[in-house]
């Protein structure tokens, strides 16, 4: 459209930050208020606004998860094709994964706003729940074969009806989660972010006009089309294949492969993952609105400077991998899908394009959210407990230079919970947070670090379970680095060290008071060639203990001397005859 002189340029401007702080503060809100340390203190929950008809992406916070851009799109759809009898107040909750959603504990609450009387668009957010259900404290069945055993799922119903929680509704929520005494306070939170959100929007309507706020989303989309289309337009036209790999599906002990081709052309970009593996057994299966909100994701990785909004998804085309695990149908369990598999479709992404521009690209990250639930009863204080753990890792080395150790994971800005509101409330104590020292991978702009965490049951039993990833294939480097180190758990008890079977996966393992998991997280993949790191890299890389001496000669061919520095000639030597090996 053309700007007409009443959407002049600043007002425009005005219009989209006011959109952007109205997403903002529903999420400071959201967070403030929230009782599950999960969303208050790890931050894993997100805010938006969507059209009132067609439930594209208006705007969403700057705090909220990337990968719930997509899903939270689509959940609103599907809400807005089973609405009836809409009236101010009313509240659709739904987390039911083949309708737009993740896993089960992504539990979305979905407003209709009206303004002066007609429905301008939806609010929503999404909340990590602590817990909904299932065969397992947390949610995170590592061998689930069906959805039914993931927990409470939830078609859109409306929770507040015009305003009042609908007390059956409820009662059956509470009747079929774990720990239902606390929940209400996250309800009241999501619902509570959503009416400041209400009350901020509607001033930003009053002052501009809601004929003038129209006007500003349908331009905004529009440039975010133009823009994206623009940096797509500096990709070299042509087909990109990249790939990767997930340990398991925590039920068949095989690997499960995406296969990821990228076509460019002109001004699209079209991604082709038919050939990945078919559906799974457990729950590592992909739905859907997961599968594309990856692959939005991924791409605004890529391109961080275009703004979020439905436009930027318009030159971007999806072929729906039919018939394999990223296209999960009723009733195949899901429950890996947004907090693993999002990251491998991603890092596939980045696999691919790589090659096409890697001045823009990176090595992979860690690529796992490294998901720990840890669920019993405190018998101190008498009261049953879920503590869930997200973990960071290392980032992939870029052209920019090494990737950052401890990032948060792919698919959002979550972070670890503060060890000390996690042993101010469960009965744990952790012993150790460190480096995972030496699990960045090789090259010349090598991978940032993971971590390494060992927590301790303090008193109580308890059940320990884990989806994690990473545990067989590192995080892989990119033009000719090497791969990040990997995923490791072991669960050390008076019976001796335990490791799960699929690596990074597992359920329902007893702990006795004094057991200890420990758990190390991946580290990125390496970027470019080892050989061409600089010396004076390495040895500053040694003297901060990030690796030893003999293991920095066997990944960089740098020897060091009596005082720690580089040794010119001997280094120049184990170069050449490293080149000359092939490495």
């Amino acid at each position: 459209m053309t700007m007409s002189t009443a959407l002049d340029p600043i007002t425009l401007s005005v219009i989209q930050n006011g959109l952007q702080q109205v997403c903002n503060e529903m999420d400071l809100a959201f967070v403030r208020s929230a009782f599950s340390p999960v969303i208050s203190e790890a931050l894993d929950r997100s805010d938006g606004i969507y059209h009132r008809h067609s439930g594209e992406l208006i705007a969403q916070g700057d705090l909220g998860l990337p990968v719930f851009v997509g899903t939270m799109q689509f959940s609103t759809q599907a809400v807005i094709e089973r609405a009836r009898d809409l009236a101010p107040g009313d509240v659709y909750i739904v987390n039911d994964p083949y309708l737009g959603g993740t896993h089960l504990m992504d539990v979305k609450f979905v407003k209709p706003f009206f303004h002066q009387g007609r429905l301008w668009c939806w609010l929503a957010n999404t909340g990590h729940w602590p817990d909904t259900g299932g065969m397992v404290p947390g949610g995170f069945s590592a061998n689930a074969t069906e959805v039914e055993q993931e927990g409470l799922r939830l078609p859109p119903v409306k929770l507040f009806k015009r305003g009042e929680l609908d007390p059956e509704i409820l009662s059956i929520i509470l009747s079929n989660i774990r720990l239902a005494d606390q929940r209400i306070g996250d309800i009241q939170a999501q619902a509570a972010a959503l009416a400041v959100g209400e009350k901020r929007l509607a001033a930003l309507l009053d002052r501009y006009g809601a004929d003038t706020v129209d006007a500003a989303v349908a331009e905004l989309k529009a440039r975010a089309a133009r823009q994206m289309r623009a940096r797509i337009a500096t990709i070299p036209d042509g087909s990109y294949c990249g790939e990767a790999w997930i340990d398991s599906d925590g039920v068949v002990d095989e690997p499960l492969r995406i296969a990821m081709t990228v076509t460019k052309s002109g001004e699209r970009l079209r991604f082709d993952m038919s050939g990945s593996s078919p559906p799974c057994k457990g729950p590592m299966n992909s739905v859907i609105a997961t599968t594309r909100s990856s692959i939005y994701l991924a791409v605004k990785h890529v391109f961080p400077e275009v703004p979020i909004n439905a436009g930027t998804f318009e030159p971007i085309e999806i072929v729906d991998p039919e018939g394999t695990f990223l296209y999960a149908r009723y009733p195949r369990p899901v429950s890996g899908c947004a907090a693993e598999v999002s990251q491998r479709i991603a890092e596939a992404v980045f696999n691919a394009l790589v090659k096409a521009i890697p001045d823009r690209l990176f090595a992979a990250p860690a690529g796992t959210s490294g998901n720990f639930a840890l669920g019993g009863m405190d018998p101190e204080r008498g009261q049953p407990y879920v503590m869930y753990v997200i973990s960071g890792g290392g980032y992939g080395g870029s052209p920019a230079g090494d990737g950052i150790s401890n990032g948060c994971s792919t698919i959002g800005i979550s972070k670890t919970t503060p060890i000390e509101v996690m042993e101010q409330r469960y009965p744990v104590l952790f012993e150790r947070y460190a480096l995972h020292e030496g699990s960045g991978g090789a090259g010349e702009f090598r991978g940032g670090f993971g971590v390494s965490y060992a927590v301790r049951l303090r008193r109580g039993e308890a059940r320990a379970s884990f989806v994690m990833d990473h545990g067989r294939f590192g995080p892989r480097g990119a033009l000719g680095g090497s791969d990040g180190g990997l995923n490791g758990v072991t669960v050390r008890s008076s019976g001796g060290p335990y490791r799960p079977a699929h690596l990074s996966k597992d359920q329902d393992i007893a702990l006795q008071p004094g057991d200890v998991v420990a758990v190390d997280t991946p580290g990125g993949g390496g970027f470019g060639d080892p050989l061409q790191r600089h010396p004076a890299a390495v040895a500053r890389d040694v003297r901060r203990g990030y690796y030893g001496a003999a293991e920095a000669a066997a990944r960089y061919a740098v020897v060091l001397g009596p005082d720690g520095e580089p040794d010119a000639d001997a280094t120049a030597t184990a170069r050449r005859l490293g080149a000359a090996a092939g490495r």
